[in-house]
């Protein structure tokens, strides 16, 4: 007996060391498997969390836990990382120790501007950041690639790491200056998004914003934005691909003859009163006419539908690249709202019309995306005194109200708060938002299938690492 043990635990180191090399025989690193076992809809969380304490045996790979997803902002985390390689291992080295397991990276700013190699993507020059003395502008200098630098360092210490676009942007406005295509290529402007303003319907650039939405409806910048992701998915050694603003701006959005043309198609008629069977001119969000014009369901249904086809459309392109890259969607918990910036990103089979039916329409269901993605990150965006509860805008809630609304459409939703704007009234003290982001931890992880935190500047900004360890901690049931 003694003998076959021994022969059976040399097999497996055989196996081991050769598991670990590359093609040309070199040993190779290779990132953390998504091993999904552990996972299970039982809010209690994993049954068995990672034990660390002790060394682990190599041939035993550690058991399986929920990802802890970091976000990094790309312009306030651009003073440190812009131009020092030793900055993004010294900051990555502090997500690992904290019990991250997941960082995304922000590679495609509010300019839409990029911070990857690509094909038609034109690199960030500068990026604004508040620092100490005021907002101020920060240059790229350095020539080597931003995100593989991530992938490098985050790898080295056994992190996974995603890389994250605003999707439909094309240029951004601040007291430094303006970036981006639709503010450098005039020739490029009928891509921007239209708005139907009281005094009428009027293109992004001229309406003054200061943030430029792109139609995400217009064929051509579809294409190109699906170009982006394709050659984000191209990085061989990339875990994972999120896309952020993948959304129209608001309710007002968009209103150009192009979406005029393709919902008159969409609906089957060849006539309508433009704009104000589908909303009235001036109609916000927090502005809607009591009576709902002819369409107006419709509409919507069709916004969410324009999403929808483009988030599938990301899913297949960024697949067929990289079989193994895992692609998915941040959105913001409040569902009940969503509708405004036509997104639905629940699972098709649920059935939104029977709780909505103010703004849903029977068919509002088909248009979820959530069976398009490999994983979500939830914005669990609720204030401090809120960690707590079953409903929106509560950390918990947000998280299990997701989890129901997306079912197993998408094997991991991962929820979490913005930890340095979730106070604006200033009605917390230090130690209640230090108490909040480690109550928080565990809230979330059990609610969902991982916990997901914006964003690592605050975390070094207020040098709150321990309070979202000892968050970490607490949900492995490591306190």
């Amino acid at each position: 007996m003694k003998k076959a043990t021994i022969i059976i635990s040399l097999l497996a180191a055989f196996l081991f060391v050769f598991a670990a090399c590359g093609d040309d025989g070199h040993t190779s690193f290779k990132t953390p498997e998504w091993d999904l076992s552990g996972l299970t809809d039982d809010p209690a969380g994993p049954e068995n969390p990672t034990d660390t304490s002790g060394t682990v045996d190599p041939v035993t790979p550690p058991t399986p836990t929920k990802p802890f997803y970091i976000w990094v902002d790309a312009a306030a985390n651009f003073p440190d990382f812009a131009n020092s390689k030793d900055n993004i291992r010294r900051d990555l080295q502090l997500a690992k120790d904290t019990g991250f397991t997941d960082v995304v990276v922000d590679v495609r700013p509010t300019t839409g501007d990029i911070l990857f190699s690509s094909s038609v993507g034109t690199p960030v020059a500068w990026l604004g950041a508040w620092v100490t003395g005021g907002y101020k502008k920060f240059e790229r200098t350095a020539s080597w690639d931003y995100l593989q630098a991530f992938i490098d360092a985050g790898h080295e210490l056994g992190l996974r790491v995603h890389a994250a676009i605003n999707t439909m942007v094309g240029g951004n406005k601040t007291s430094l200056g303006q970036q981006g295509m639709l503010y450098r290529d005039s020739s490029k402007k009928s891509w921007a998004t239209y708005y139907n303003l009281q005094s009428g319907i009027t293109n992004a650039v001229d309406a003054g914003q200061n943030t430029l939405f792109y139609n995400p409806a217009h064929p051509d910048v579809r294409a190109y934005l699906l170009q982006l992701i394709k050659d984000l998915a191209s990085y061989k050694d990339l875990d994972g691909i999120i896309l952020d603003r993948c959304r129209y701006t608001g309710l007002e959005t968009d209103f150009s003859e192009v979406s005029k043309t393709q919902f008159m198609e969409y609906i089957g008629v060849v006539t309508l009163e433009w704009p104000s069977d589908v909303l009235p001119a001036g109609a916000t969000y927090s502005n809607q006419p009591s009576s709902k014009p002819k369409y107006y369901k419709k509409w919507l249904e069709w916004r969410a539908k324009v999403i929808h086809d483009f988030v599938e459309q990301a899913h297949d392109i960024a697949h067929a690249q990289n079989a193994n890259i895992k692609f998915g969607v941040y959105v913001g918990g409040w569902y009940s709202q969503y509708y405004d910036v036509g997104v639905n990103w629940a699972s098709p089979s649920y059935n939104t019309a029977a709780y909505y039916s103010d703004w849903a329409s029977s068919d509002y269901k088909k248009y979820g995306f959530a069976d398009h993605c490999d994983h979500m990150l939830i914005g669990a965006y609720a204030n401090p005194g809120n960690v707590y509860g079953s409903s929106e805008w509560t950390m918990q809630g947000f998280c299990r109200l997701a989890k129901q609304k997306i079912g197993t459409a998408c094997p991991i939703v991962a929820g979490g708060p913005d930890v340095g704007n979730w106070d604006s009234d200033d009605k917390y003290t230090q130690d209640q938002e230090n108490q909040a982001i480690t109550n928080s931890v565990k809230a979330c992880y059990d609610a969902c299938d991982g916990y997901f935190l914006f964003d690592m500047v605050h975390l070094k900004k207020a040098d709150q690492w321990r309070y979202a360890k000892a968050g970490i901690d607490q949900a492995l049931g490591k306190q």
